[in-house]
């Protein structure tokens, strides 16, 4: 028990602190990991908590640079298709759960790592696609931030703009996918640990902000999250 608490504040710092570093990739990095310690269910609701959390504290000084004109299609889509996500999850066995998360993480990254221009993802449309994908990862695999990252791409923002209008975006979406899937069933002092991890991995990441190119940390996040997705895939084989 012990050694499962150590994990999983390890895995939360980590995950904190390259969200603080970058303004997104908790649950890219977090996701596979909380799911091979917890279980599919109890690490994607976790994810969706932890996440939703860091978001409401990033947003505070953020809130002035969101852009409604693309925010509210991005977040009615999502909640739509936040139950359908949901509902996945309650019907697949642990291996076919895994290898769904793991494959969506891993396109994802691939996808972002080619920084992909698709013509579809400008505009209000391109909104909508984002955020109907988005929330049905979210809630289905607790990464919802990569769609969102693509439309960003495509429509040219800067990383000023999008890491307040990310953020706005993990509350929204986060917060359905909890309302959905129901909080963790965790006990009172892995709650404690997770929030400590929570607290020093912000900490850590507002120090390494100063200290650390973007780009290589943005690398850094994308290549462990694509380990992550890779070593879950081959786990929900391995379960089949």
């Amino acid at each position: 028990m012990a050694t499962t608490d150590l994990l999983l504040a390890g895995i939360v710092l980590l995950g904190s602190c390259v969200q603080w570093l970058t303004g997104m990739g908790f649950a890219l990095v977090a996701v596979p990991a909380l799911v091979l310690l917890l279980g599919p269910a109890e690490g994607v609701v976790l994810a969706n908590c932890a996440a939703g959390a860091i978001s409401v504290v990033g947003l505070a000084g953020g809130w002035r640079h969101i852009r409604p004109a693309a925010m509210v299609p991005l977040c009615v889509a999502a909640a739509c298709t936040v139950p359908a996500g949901a509902w996945l999850t309650r019907q697949l066995p642990e291996p076919a759960l895994l290898l769904v998360m793991g494959g969506l993480v891993t396109v994802a990254v691939l996808l972002v790592l080619r920084g992909a221009r698709v013509p579809a993802l400008r505009g209000t449309k391109g909104a909508v696609a984002a955020g109907a994908v988005g929330g049905f990862m979210n809630s289905a695999a607790g990464v919802g931030g990569p769609p969102v990252s693509l439309y960003a791409v495509n429509a040219g923002w800067t990383v000023r703009e999008f890491v307040p209008n990310a953020q706005f975006y993990g509350v929204v979406v986060n917060a359905f996918s909890v309302a959905a899937n129901g909080v963790p069933d965790l006990s009172g002092i892995r709650w404690t640990w997770i929030v400590g991890a929570m607290t020093v991995g912000a900490l850590i990441g507002r120090v390494l902000a100063e200290r650390i190119p973007e780009h290589r940390a943005r690398l850094l996040v994308l290549s462990l999250a694509l380990t992550g997705g890779v070593t879950a895939v081959g786990k929900g084989l391995w379960g089949l």
